[in-house]
């Protein structure tokens, strides 16, 4: 009996450290707050790994990119007016952009990202799917509540080619687009 209650209160106190270590976010939703699982990784900070799927339904690595800087546009649904818009405007972008790599990122189906990018005419940017990894919770963007529950925040990471994170930005109204200009100044600094 004295065994099971040293048992629980440990367990307790390890849950409520890890609770205690899991910083969660707030950011807006057209003026409400809600709830991201984290803050995004620092910069200066090694970007953590992870594996997203692409729209041939391959998985694909931060591996898979490394040697170039890579501008993370992360958003909600690619089928909304503003996550539409950060896909154009970063596909812009990068075509200027030396030895540079836009990975646009959201939990929509690689079917849906396809169909995209074929309306738009969209061809400077990798179109990779979050819908069967953790990328979300490893990066701190996943919404915790609201009818958002599960999708990702609007964020913006840029990490340079040796992996390091040098840029990130957690966009502070998700019915906002990021900025684009200090995400590229990022990759020319």
């Amino acid at each position: 009996m004295f065994s099971k209650i040293i048992f629980s209160t440990v367990l307790f106190f390890s849950a409520l450290s890890f609770a205690q270590n899991k910083t969660a976010n707030t950011v807006l939703m057209g003026g409400k707050p809600v709830h991201t699982y984290a803050k995004l990784p620092s910069v200066n900070k090694a970007a953590p790994k992870f594996t997203l799927t692409d729209v041939s339904m391959k998985d694909q690595t931060l591996d898979s990119y490394k040697g170039k800087f890579m501008i993370l546009n992360i958003f909600p649904s690619v089928d909304t007016g503003v996550c539409s818009a950060s896909v154009r405007h970063f596909n812009e972008d990068a075509a200027n952009l030396p030895n540079t790599v836009v990975l646009c990122i959201s939990k929509d189906l690689p079917f849906a990202q396809k169909r995209f990018c074929g309306a738009e005419g969209i061809k400077n940017v990798v179109m990779l799917s979050d819908f069967r990894s953790d990328f979300g919770k490893v990066y701190g963007v996943e919404l915790t509540d609201s009818v958002m529950k599960g999708l990702l925040s609007r964020a913006v990471v840029v990490i340079d080619p040796s992996g390091k994170i040098v840029y990130e930005e957690q966009v502070a109204d998700i019915s906002q687009e990021p900025n684009y200009d200090a995400a590229i100044k990022a990759v020319k600094n």
